[in-house]
């Protein structure tokens, strides 16, 4: 029998968050269809069962293709991933089947004092800088979109689901620092604040303007861009970039074990992406790179080929050339 929290409803998550405030939460981000998910629940039962665990770890699993807007807030690319929480704040993220470096986040998590340590205004900037971009376009408001604390933001929320805008949000009342601090980091008093593409849009009454006068639609982020900007992040995770089935130390195709058994043999630092782990960016990659089939290297953020380029350009020396880019 599951020891872990599976959520079930969106509107329970954040009371989750809350209830385990003092305890380090482990978001766990799965998918019911995806192997590794079920290896790392596995390592999770196993750790939340440890009864030095008992009373100070939290484990919630979040079925990721469910609670879109949860993955969106928290930038989830694929499973499993796992966010560590702690005071409220993102303390570590991992993505993939990694028991031990899982293991060892946890471990350096419940070692860190639960004491709360004021931060730089730097460091409460960076932290600002993420969060009004962690989606295309992101409404920091009082409360959820399912459970709005104030008219302004219930209202706001109508609006944005009127236009058939997909967002993201961050309930400022969860968190007196981003809450002040972001007045200071936008120079914007009040709120709802809206943010498009990381840029400040204003609150309610300037969302009513461009509404009215008919700019809003216009400057809305279509499915399409988002899906793209996503997949261009993904691209430049690494200098050297493979798109296959399968991780480089696994690989769950043919074609993938011999691209990643060439790209080994030059000795040149490269990263993976299993495919099999995200249809949304095994379909779009397709249309994004106009590349029909898996695998695909890029190298400084360009499409070099699939397995068969890779081939030609060992035969002809050119391989490791290629893979040093721009430098």
């Amino acid at each position: 029998m599951s020891v872990l929290n599976k959520l079930d409803k969106l509107e329970n998550f954040q009371k989750f968050l809350e209830e385990n405030a003092n305890a380090l939460v482990v978001l766990f981000f799965a998918a019911n269809w995806s192997d590794e998910s079920k290896l790392m629940n596995n390592v999770l039962q196993e750790l939340s069962k440890d009864e030095r665990n008992k009373n100070v770890l939290r484990v919630l699993e979040v079925e990721a293709e469910d609670f879109e807007e949860i993955s969106i807030k928290y930038g989830i690319e694929a499973v499993p991933t796992f966010v560590l929480i702690k005071n409220k704040q993102v303390v570590s993220k991992l993505s993939g089947a990694d028991p031990a470096e899982l293991r060892k986040r946890i471990s350096q998590g419940l070692q860190t004092s639960t004491s709360s340590t004021a931060q730089k205004p730097e460091d409460l900037n960076d932290r600002l800088k993420r969060l009004v971009n962690q989606a295309p376009v992101v409404l920091f408001m009082k409360g959820t979109p399912q459970e709005p604390r104030c008219g302004f933001s219930r209202t706001t929320i109508e609006i944005l689901k009127n236009n058939n805008v997909t967002f993201s949000y961050f309930d400022i009342l969860s968190d007196n620092e981003v809450r002040e601090g972001l007045k200071k980091y936008s120079n914007w008093p009040t709120y709802p604040q809206l943010y498009i593409k990381g840029d400040l849009i204003g609150g309610l009454d300037i969302l009513k303007e461009l509404v009215a006068s008919g700019e809003f639609q216009s400057m809305i982020p279509s499915k399409d861009d988002s899906l793209n900007e996503k997949l261009r992040k993904i691209i430049n995770t690494s200098k050297v970039m493979l798109f296959m089935k399968g991780r480089k130390d696994e690989p769950k195709c043919g074609f993938s074990r011999q691209i990643i058994e060439i790209l080994n043999e030059t000795g040149a630092k490269y990263e993976s992406f299993d495919i099999l782990t995200d249809d949304e960016v095994r379909q779009g990659l397709k249309e994004y790179s106009n590349w029909p089939t898996f695998p695909q290297l890029y190298v400084d953020g360009e499409l070099v080929g699939g397995l068969d380029i890779v081939k030609e350009l060992k035969q002809s020396g050119e391989l490791e050339t290629t893979l040093k880019g721009n430098q």
